[in-house]
């Protein structure tokens, strides 16, 4: 039985907070909605009748919060929505944005089609020019395709239909949310890249505009909580991506940090010969270094040991769609109580309303992507990443640019495969992926794949995961960085995976994931893979869990070659009971305890 809808619009708050135009109308809510598990719709005339059903909208139909609730496959999806737009917007061309549909998307306005997209985790817009005007109505059609057979890049979703070990359910068509933007019908500002350099004590800012006007000029004016600091003006006939240099004075430059998570305020503006403002956005922007020096990664010319969480933005009832913008904000601020200060976002792509926050409140992250998904079983050539991958992590990096919060990237995880005489397509899309980064932002270090196949000699940084819950046999696995023999992850059989490490900055970006499952505790036999489990023997007690956890925290704390670590995880996921907090967020220790072991200082941090 399908769980009756609320009436009031879900996720309420703008989607791209670091590019905000003062008028834009959100469309979550109720839309009509149909299955198509055979992935027939289109010739049985879906896309031109109404739909059996309704979904809230921008929960998946897999989800609770959606009112359908049915986690079976679905080859296909289908959803409509007529929609009359602003007539106050007149003289504007209308953009119809998606901020993620999972997985190929084909969007329809007024019978005409006017986009397609492949990419779960990505998102896309819709140019309505010629199709629906202000004060027209448009009747919008959305087909979205998720097969579960053949290579895509799909995190941890399933792909045969029950949750078991690290896979979960999974999530098919709209969930992020839908919304209309007017835009000038002449030109227009398109979304700015923002850079700090902190070494000038300048933001540099690429501005690209759709079109180049004789006379137009674009503008940045940054400012702070005193008001106007600086601003800059380029000219916009000349080039389609004007840049703009902001040297901020230095009676007003404040670095951002996670002690200190300083924004300024930030507006742009396009103007025209007689200077008159033809678009104008505001976003912010936070002024902070990234440095790789030896074996560390220096935060404003700093060490700050990079204490991560394994935080997978999974929810119990939204599935990958958090509930409201708050659970975002509270996901960040549990974190932050256990003593981490920061997250490696794992397998997916993040809604951008989270990188906000962790712009606000100074939370350190690593951005990635959910690449699982191209394993083909085919002994030495098992994993075959396409074009596909490059492109989706492209779009990304181009979303995620600007957020002050992402001191890294790292576009594959766990890749695994052997080394041998061949060059295969892994080893072509990683090289692909890692090339893609470091051209789209020379900014930030970049890994090639977090664990396991490490295939691009130059990575910035390298790393490992290790799930030895016995501490010595942690610390002596550990123990090899100091004569650049660090661990590294190997093939069941000892082969190779990964080319051989050259001294960069090392991490154990995965440790721990140590089982702990109150409620079975006293009665478990063993490792439960589809209901209960973690990593390792579970502890007896809490205390047992608490010295395990402070045994592996202080191999790595402890090691002035070891610039951070990544714990798994933050919270229960499903069958996974290997979180600091339950799968609702309640608390299962003393997070107290939690922060008093991690906040000590970092052997790196107090040597010179």
């Amino acid at each position: 039985m399908s769980t009756p809808l609320p009436l009031d619009v879900p996720r309420p708050e703008h989607p791209r907070p670091q590019f905000v135009r003062e008028a834009w109308l959100n469309l979550n809510g109720r839309w009509q909605f149909e299955t198509d598990r055979g992935d027939s719709g289109l010739e049985r005339g879906l896309r031109d009748r109404d739909l059996a059903g309704e979904i809230l909208v921008p929960f998946c139909p897999e989800s609770e919060l959606s009112g359908i609730g049915d986690t079976d496959f679905m080859e296909a999806v289908w959803y409509r929505r007529t929609v009359t737009i602003p007539a106050e917007w007149s003289g504007n061309d209308v953009l119809l944005h998606f901020g993620a549909v999972d997985h190929d998307a084909t969007v329809w306005v007024n019978g005409t089609e006017v986009a397609r997209h492949r990419g779960g985790f990505t998102p896309f817009t819709a140019e309505l020019r010629g199709v629906a005007a202000p004060g027209e109505e448009a009747v919008i059609v959305v087909r979205a395709r998720d097969t579960r057979h053949g290579p895509q890049a799909r995190g941890k979703q399933a792909t045969w239909y029950a949750n078991t070990h690290c896979h979960y359910t999974r999530t098919t068509g709209i969930w992020q949310t839908v919304w209309l933007e007017p835009v000038p019908a002449t030109a227009r500002l398109k979304r700015p890249r923002i850079t700090p350099d902190l070494g000038s004590g300048s933001f540099h800012i690429d501005l690209p505009v759709t079109g180049n006007l004789p006379g137009h000029r674009v503008r940045a004016v940054l400012a702070d909580e005193r008001g106007e600091v600086v601003s800059a003006s380029a000219r916009a006939d000349l080039d389609l991506c004007p840049r703009l240099v902001l040297t901020v004075p230095e009676d007003r430059l404040r670095t951002w940090s996670p002690a200190d998570p300083h924004l300024y305020d930030l507006r742009l503006q396009l103007v025209d010969a007689a200077g008159g403002i033809v678009d104008e956005a505001t976003s912010y922007a936070g002024l902070r270094s990234v440095a790789v020096h030896g074996k560390r990664v220096l935060i404003n010319g700093e060490p700050v040991f990079q204490r991560l969480v394994l935080d997978q933005g999974y929810y119990p009832d939204g599935l990958m769609t958090a509930p409201t913008d708050a659970d975002l904000v509270r996901d960040i601020e549990l974190g932050l109580r256990a003593g981490f200060n920061g997250a490696r976002l794992h397998q997916k792509v993040f809604e951008e309303r989270y990188l906000h926050h962790a712009d606000r409140l100074g939370y350190l992250v690593w951005g990635e992507f959910g690449d699982w998904g191209c394993e083909t079983g085919v002994r030495d050539d098992n994993q075959r990443p396409d074009a596909a991958y490059v492109a989706q992590w492209l779009e990304a990096l181009e979303r995620d640019h600007s957020h002050p919060s992402i001191i890294g990237w790292c576009p594959l995880n766990e890749t695994y495969q052997n080394l041998h005489d061949r060059i295969t397509q892994l080893d072509d899309v990683t090289r692909a992926m890692f090339l893609a980064t470091k051209q789209a932002d020379p900014s930030r270090p970049v890994i090639d794949a977090s664990g396991y196949a490490h295939r691009v000699a130059e990575t910035d940084v390298y790393d490992s995961h290790c799930y030895e819950q016995d501490p010595r046999a942690f610390a002596e696995a550990m123990a090899g960085l100091a004569e650049d023999r660090p661990y590294v992850n190997t093939g069941p059989d000892g082969r190779d995976w990964s080319v051989p490490y050259r001294g960069q900055p090392y991490f154990c970006s995965e440790f721990g994931g140590i089982w702990w499952d109150a409620a079975v505790a006293a009665t478990a036999a063993g490792d439960e893979r589809g209901t209960s489990w973690g990593y390792g023997e579970r502890p007896r007690s809490t205390e047992e869990f608490l010295a395990r956890f402070t045994g592996l925290v202080d191999v790595l704390l402890d090691d002035p070659d070891m610039f951070g670590y990544c714990y798994t995880q933050l919270t229960d996921v499903f069958q996974e009971r290997n979180g600091v907090y339950g799968f609702d967020r309640a608390e299962k220790f003393d997070t107290a305890v939690l922060r008093r072991v991690q906040q000590r200082t970092a052997a790196c941090e107090s040597t010179g």
